[in-house]
């Protein structure tokens, strides 16, 4: 099966690569009669010695596991002596891999849904596509508990990210046709998603920020507006919904729409133009208003980001549809709390005058 992929500097999926496929794995239970010509051996050179396939490093996860009975007791050590005519059963355990395509239940707030697409309103704290540290419980794993047969779609579907503490809509495709339009239409930047941010400072207009977005060269964790050809053009339109003060520091609620899709991207050109997200830990003011936000809202530890709009021509009927996500309760409490009692996400033909003069 051939599977999209994403750069590491890119939230949407923009290449294929078929060196990503996953391959199913036997875990059949594998019985072994240890013969005369290796007795004496200690277990875990036994172990490398009859099942070669396998690597060293994944055979000593097994046995520190408990997947290897000796003569029907289970065994962990690896220094255990084995002799001729004594019995094996290991029974091999899925790699990290697997489990990122294994199906987990999982509660889905699907908005829409078709024959050829779903539009899920992502809640924070839900990683979206595994990778090394998030092998499981991830959105991939719960799409494919809700609907097997998108495991014949690459990626089970998904065509775009949003970050792990970032809520909001996204669209996954039910059948590789729609997913290669999908792919396409946000390379053609003709999806459209708008997000509502609660930042640190005054805004009081609009504008556009256009500056590259790559790897932050001195913390290989964080993005960064990089200068010259560094990085990869990222554009970013906000328009200003109103300010107010807290504890005697400026606050302002905007609307942010996404031209290109890099990681991180709004955080970035926020945080680069003066204006950080309220409660990001990579780009916030950790000293300031994080401290503050804590004693006030302590369950509250993500940036205040949600992904409201989601626009996209539907793969089959060429139609254009959109949708739109309240706010989620937890930025609806920050708000309280900072002193906005009542906040309205914009309608659906809100205009955005950065988007009018570009």
């Amino acid at each position: 099966m051939t599977l999209t992929s994403w750069d590491e500097n890119d939230n949407d999926y923009n290449a294929w690569d078929d060196e990503l496929a996953v391959n199913a794995e036997n875990l059949e239970p594998i019985t072994i009669e240890i013969p005369e010509g290796i007795s004496g051996k200690r277990l875990d050179a036994v172990l490398a010695i009859v099942l070669p396939d396998y690597s060293r490093s994944r055979l000593q996860k097994w046995l520190k596991d408990g997947a290897v009975v000796c003569n029907g007791e289970v065994e962990t050590s690896p220094k255990r002596l084995v002799y001729a005519y004594e019995t094996l059963t290991i029974t091999p355990q899925p790699s990290d891999e697997m489990k990122a395509y294994t199906p987990q239940p999982m509660d889905l707030d699907v908005v829409y849904e078709d024959h050829d697409i779903l539009v899920i309103n992502k809640p924070a704290g839900l990683v979206v596509h595994p990778a090394s540290g998030n092998w499981d419980g991830t959105l991939l794993n719960g799409l494919l508990h809700a609907y097997p047969d998108i495991s014949q779609v690459p990626r089970a579907g998904i065509v775009h990210r949003l970050d792990k503490d970032t809520s909001g809509l996204m669209v996954v495709a039910k059948t590789v046709v729609a997913q290669t339009d999908l792919v396409r239409q946000l390379q053609a930047r003709t999806v459209k998603r708008r997000y509502v941010a609660i930042v640190q400072g005054e805004i009081d207009a609009d504008g556009v920020i256009d500056a590259n977005v790559g790897r932050n060269p001195q913390d290989r964790l964080k993005m960064a507006v990089l200068v010259g050809k560094s990085g990869k053009p990222a554009r970013t339109f906000y328009q200003s919904l109103g300010f107010w003060s807290y504890q005697d520091k400026p606050y302002s609620i905007v609307v942010c729409q996404l031209e290109s899709g890099r990681t991180h991207q709004i955080r970035v050109h926020m945080q680069h133009r003066g204006y950080p997200l309220v409660g990001d830990p990579l780009y916030g003011d950790k000293k300031g208003v994080r401290t503050s936000l804590v004693a006030a809202l302590p369950d509250f530890k993500r940036q205040a980001l949600h992904a409201y709009q989601l626009g996209l021509i539907h793969p089959r009927t060429g139609n254009y549809m959109s949708w739109q996500a309240q706010l989620p309760h937890d930025m609806v409490d920050l708000l309280r709390v900072m002193g906005v009692a009542e906040f309205n996400i914009p309608e659906p033909e809100f205009i955005m005058d950065a988007l009018e003069d570009a």
